[in-house]
């Protein structure tokens, strides 16, 4: 998932096309995350939610940790956290107001860890966008195939009692 992948892939030797093709790295990384609904890379975040009794989800995914509730920290009495079975975290805070939240989510802990067929998609998707640079044709459909059993799909929006 890195240039030099990319550069392997589409055997180029010179380092003329770089700059292109980090941004188009970074482009198919995104398209990636967005299909698979989840991070690649675990990174930390912090995200804001009303203080208001209800449970609230966490946008990123998969969460591998709550670190903090509150700036300073909330006092254990006035918060609620859970992480559920397929990464989903959860946040119930009480007092009023909106309160930050600190945690950490993506499926892998560097680029190493990302599994082969999600980084595959993302060097193929890069590549096309290099080699299809002045077209507009659709991606390869590989690409779908190799991301397609690490989705996350939603039928409907949980919510949580």
């Amino acid at each position: 998932m890195t240039v030099d992948d990319a550069k392997a892939y589409l055997r180029l030797e010179t380092a003329q096309d770089d700059a292109l093709l980090t941004g188009l790295v970074a482009s198919a990384r995104g398209l990636c995350e967005a299909f698979l609904g989840q991070r690649l890379i675990r990174s930390e975040l912090t995200e804001t939610v009303p203080a208001d009794g209800v449970w609230h989800r966490l946008a990123a995914a998969p969460v591998a940790t709550i670190t903090q509730v509150g700036a300073p920290a909330l006092p254990l009495g006035v918060y609620a956290i859970d992480i559920d079975p397929v990464g989903d975290g959860w946040v119930r805070v009480t007092g009023g107001g909106d309160v930050p939240i600190t945690y950490r989510a993506g499926i892998a802990e560097d680029e190493a860890s990302v599994p082969a067929a999600i980084a595959q998609g993302v060097v193929r998707l890069a590549a096309h966008l290099y080699v299809d640079r002045a077209d507009a044709s659709a991606p390869p459909a590989a690409v779908a195939a190799l991301w397609r059993p690490f989705r996350r799909l939603r039928l409907s929006a949980t919510v949580r009692a």
